[in-house]
């Protein structure tokens, strides 16, 4: 028996390296091609080199793309916290009957396609008093609505751990204000929850595409959007900023799993 078991976890481990392993050339392939100096009938490259990665970092539009999607995914995740941390505080504390309304109300963003959204918006902020098409403010918007289930998720699950009621009664009991229990007490909890909700948003929002590219276009242009009008330039130059990308939100992924595993 003992034997079965050791040769049947034998064989799930080789089909789950195997796919890891194929999951990994496209991305292996696309890295020695970023280092690659010339790349072409040969079965490896001719020489590798850094100068692609030198000269990515080096131009200034990339600069200034990589720049400008950090502001409206910081922008729109700094909103999301004013705005849903109250909220949520309201709800589990005086109306724990409505989580189940919200928890279906949040949802709402991904009923409609990003599309239909995005000729909504145009029609409703292309002209007019509030005309915010193209400038960074119809994309904080639009980045608030898509986060706002990932950080509602991942906040009620914190508050539902620390059992809030009986934390906020019991900082209460020793004196403390609603007010003062909830930033000196409930809020210090949240901490390492409210992190990952942040840095998992974040990894989601900087990849965006749709909404940037039809909203703001090359008027306020991100990195998704400046990726897309590069993609007949060099190759090699192409290579080097998706394993950039690839590598930016890789680490952000992995700091939310490790403050995620020291939550638990």
């Amino acid at each position: 028996m003992r034997a079965e078991n050791n040769a049947g976890g034998l064989y799930h481990r080789v089909v789950v390296y195997l796919l890891f392993l194929i999951l990994l050339l496209p991305l292996a392939g696309t890295l020695l091609y970023s280092l690659a100096t010339s790349w072409s009938a040969t079965l490896l490259p001719s020489g590798l080199t850094f100068k692609w990665y030198l000269a990515l970092w080096s131009e200034p539009r990339f600069l200034a793309a990589f720049g400008q999607s950090l502001l409206v995914c910081v922008g729109a995740l700094v909103l999301s916290v004013v705005l849903i941390l109250p909220l949520l505080f309201v709800v589990h504390y005086h109306f724990p009957k409505l989580d189940a309304l919200m928890n279906v109300l949040i949802l709402l963003p991904f009923a409609v396609p990003p599309v239909v959204s995005a000729v909504g918006l145009l029609q409703l902020y292309g002209s007019g008093p509030l005309a915010m098409v193209g400038t960074p403010w119809i994309l904080i918007g639009c980045y608030f609505t898509i986060a706002l289930p990932f950080m509602y998720r991942a906040i009620t699950n914190n508050l539902q751990a620390i059992n809030l009621r009986d934390l906020m009664d019991a900082a209460q009991l020793l004196g403390a204000s609603p007010l003062k229990a909830a930033l000196l007490v409930v809020l210090p909890n949240l901490r390492k929850g409210l992190m990952v909700a942040l840095l998992l948003s974040f990894s989601f929002l900087f990849g965006e595409f749709v909404f940037a590219n039809l909203l703001v276009g090359t008027r306020y242009e991100t990195l998704q959007v400046y990726l897309n009008n590069m993609r007949n330039s060099s190759g090699h130059f192409n290579s080097a900023l998706v394993i950039s990308y690839f590598a930016f939100v890789l680490v952000l992924t992995w700091v939310a799993n490790r403050l995620n595993k020291d939550k638990t």
